[in-house]
């Protein structure tokens, strides 16, 4: 089992697996004692078997059931290589689960198959997440995403390159590049001293829906506009994407952005071999491992003065109607988004919180992800809440070297994508 990273999806209608656990369109049911039973199916966030998700949620299931007699939790927990498939052919059978934990939920909401937030958390619950986060749950105005685990990105650097190459320093720490061109003049001067790769931009299909949108979101553009139509092929994404072009064309990047992916960047970031990039916090135990020297900082923006924006990265929590039960539902979520439910999955895997008494504690805990965390207020999440996205992502993933040839001509193709797509 591959360790999860955040990824930028949503379920797509997809056919496949079939998942035997569940057997009837209604998910749990009361007994004759009035016990009521709901199904859970998360997803896992172990590495190849190790550190398994299913754990955490025993032990939170095990807590709840004690404090809550006349409820039980039935927990499924699938390998982030399978829940797509298997969670759509529960929904194609019928085979409700009361909550899924993990992918998106666009596609269910416009279904109509999902509670609001609001019927199954608590005022007070809700009135806890970090709002960028909660604002990302919605579908035309509603929530029904709530978010479960988070991530963001920063800027990272390494600074003995940093140093090499006689840039500015304070405190041992390389003085970041706030603008683009900063970073322009930075990319120079790393590769003058021998830097390999003195600016990494991974636009291979991993992940270039994230890379592309973090350049474009700093320079005012993104999938969408104010109005919440598609703008891929906007004035400014081609700006940035003519910025792009021009750090690739002078060799101050990768030599073939569109083929490397985020993944393999970080390793050769890890190995000393790149200056600067768009870092993530799933990065800091290679560098610990690698005894790097590194300096985290904000996204730089094509203008100065402009305010630094990130990219949120969610991982979701949907509450189905079919089984009516939205009482012991809301139950189950309350306990679940107490502050140490949440403090204990975060800090085991990694990943940053979801709501703001959990921020606190995990900043006092792991001011490694300090950088992250302060980024969190001003994040901009793709449009997972359309479910015209999955196709949209799909051909960005595919698609997005070619703007890297002719800024116009490949955005305006992916335009066309978006617009046949729909919202």
């Amino acid at each position: 089992m591959k360790r999860r990273v955040l990824a930028l999806t949503t379920v797509g209608v997809v056919g496949a697996l079939a998942l035997t656990a569940c057997g009837s369109s209604k998910s749990g049911g009361s007994s004759a004692d009035g016990t009521t039973t709901i199904k859970l199916v998360a997803a896992d966030y172990g590495s190849n078997g190790q550190n398994p998700s299913k754990a955490y949620w025993d032990g939170v299931v095990s807590a709840f059931e004690q404090a809550n007699p006349k409820i039980k939790v039935d927990v499924t927990v699938i390998s982030w290589d399978d829940i797509d498939a298997k969670l759509a052919t529960m929904i194609q059978n019928k085979q409700y689960p009361d909550i899924v934990q993990g992918p998106g939920y666009a596609t269910w909401a416009k279904a109509g198959l999902l509670y609001k937030a609001s019927d199954v958390l608590s005022g007070a619950t809700q009135s806890n997440l970090v709002p960028s986060l909660a604002k990302a749950g919605e579908q035309e105005g509603t929530a029904y995403g709530i978010p479960f685990v988070s991530s963001s990105r920063a800027f990272l650097i390494n600074n003995a390159l940093w140093k090499k190459a006689g840039l500015p320093m304070t405190g041992g720490k390389a003085v970041a590049p706030k603008t683009w061109d900063e970073v322009e003049a930075d990319a120079k001067k790393l590769k003058a001293a021998g830097v390999q790769v003195p600016l990494g931009v991974p636009l291979g299909k991993e992940e270039a829906q994230a890379e592309s949108f973090m350049w474009e979101m700093n320079n005012g553009g993104g999938y969408l506009d104010a109005s919440g139509k598609w703008a891929i092929n906007s004035q400014a994404n081609v700006q940035t994407f003519q910025t792009l072009k021009k750090w690739v064309d002078e060799g101050l990047t990768e030599q073939a952005p569109a083929s490397v992916n985020r993944t393999d960047l970080y390793k050769d970031f890890a190995s000393g071999k790149v200056g600067m990039l768009n870092g993530h916090p799933t990065q800091l135990g290679d560098i610990k491992t690698a005894n790097l020297d590194v300096t985290w900082a904000p996204l730089p923006t094509a203008q100065a003065g402009g305010t630094p924006k990130t990219l949120g990265v969610g991982d979701w929590i949907s509450a189905f109607k079919a089984g009516g039960h939205a009482d012991q539902i809301k139950a189950f979520l309350d306990f679940v988004y107490q502050k140490d439910n949440q403090v204990k999955f975060d800090e085991e895997y990694n990943l940053l919180p979801v709501t703001n008494d959990a921020v606190t504690q995990v900043s006092a805990d792991k001011p490694e992800l300090k950088p992250f965390l302060d980024a969190l207020p001003n994040a901009l999440f793709v449009p997972v809440s359309i479910p015209a996205w999955d196709k949209v992502n799909t051909e960005v993933k595919n698609q997005i070297g070619d703007a890297l040839k002719d800024p116009q001509k490949g955005l305006d193709n992916l335009q066309q994508v978006a617009q046949t797509a729909g919202q």
